[in-house]
């Protein structure tokens, strides 16, 4: 694990993980790419870690990190964070997407939007939503609050507004499971008094995050537009194979000899005249 606010972030609204994930890479970088998806928030991706656990060396690791970084999954930069004083602080960041993603779309991360990625199609078949998943569930925590199906599709849109509180799972169950009276003639009636009573206040909103890309070769900062690929114009044309000047024909090669003779013929000539 890296140092407690560093190493890996997860981009969000990822698509869900599969075995194709990284399908669309080179062998190596979609091992590299599969291994750095599976590691837990805030491991340390540096090149140096990685090869103390994987079976590459680092130049062979940071060609596959800037491959990985060219598909859309990896970018590099720092984010200001605020602190507890009231200050700010600039950090490294290192944020990582399953789904790949282009230019555009971290030019909006960086923003503080995040645009929403076309979702693959379902299976067909009756889906429920989070909210009646867990009333549904809600008897094994406390048998006495056991919901039929019509009571839970009764109720599960007041839960709703829980979750778009930002409420997790926990937090849900806790508050409608502790503390119960004895006995519970009503299960849906408490339940649906909890829900109201209990209902938390609408999350304060924060400012957006102001981040930065940095190029991953030369780590110079740069608006997302400059660092197509996270590379900065500069590296890039570093990258661009070098063009060989176009030999000379015989003719112009006497040419130009002639003309080197002739200037300098001339310039005895001016000196001898003075």
């Amino acid at each position: 694990m890296a140092n407690p606010g560093y190493g890996k972030r997860s981009a969000p609204d990822q698509h869900r993980r599969t075995k194709h994930d990284f399908g669309h890479l080179p062998p190596r970088e979609a091992a590299v790419a599969a291994y750095v998806d599976r590691l837990p928030q805030g491991a340390d991706i540096s090149v140096k870690t990685l090869a103390k656990q994987l079976p590459y060396g680092q130049c062979a690791l940071r060609t596959a990190l800037n491959r990985i970084q060219a598909a859309g999954h990896l970018r590099r930069g720092r984010e200001r964070l605020e602190t507890q004083d009231g200050g700010s602080r600039w950090i490294t960041r290192s944020w990582w997407s399953r789904t790949a993603r282009d230019d555009a779309w971290w030019a909006a991360f960086t923003r503080g939007a995040v645009p929403e990625d076309p979702r693959p199609p379902e299976r067909a078949g009756p889906t429920r939503s989070r909210a009646h998943v867990l009333l549904a569930a809600l008897g094994r925590t406390a048998p006495v609050l056991s919901l039929s199906a019509a009571e839970c599709a009764a109720l599960a849109p007041l839960l709703t507004e829980w979750f778009a509180r930002g409420a997790t799972d926990e937090a849900v169950l806790r508050a409608l499971s502790e503390g119960l009276p004895t006995p519970v003639h009503h299960p849906a009636a408490l339940v649906h008094r909890r829900l109201v009573d209990k209902l938390p206040p609408e999350p304060v909103p924060h400012p957006a995050p102001r981040r930065i890309l940095e190029c991953a070769e030369c780590g110079v900062p740069g608006r997302p537009e400059a660092l197509p690929g996270g590379v900065c114009g500069g590296c890039r044309s570093e990258r661009a194979p070098t063009r060989l000047p176009t030999p000379l024909t015989a003719p112009a090669i006497h040419a130009h000899a002639d003309a080197i003779r002739a200037s300098m013929s001339q310039r005895r000539r001016e000196r001898a005249r003075g």
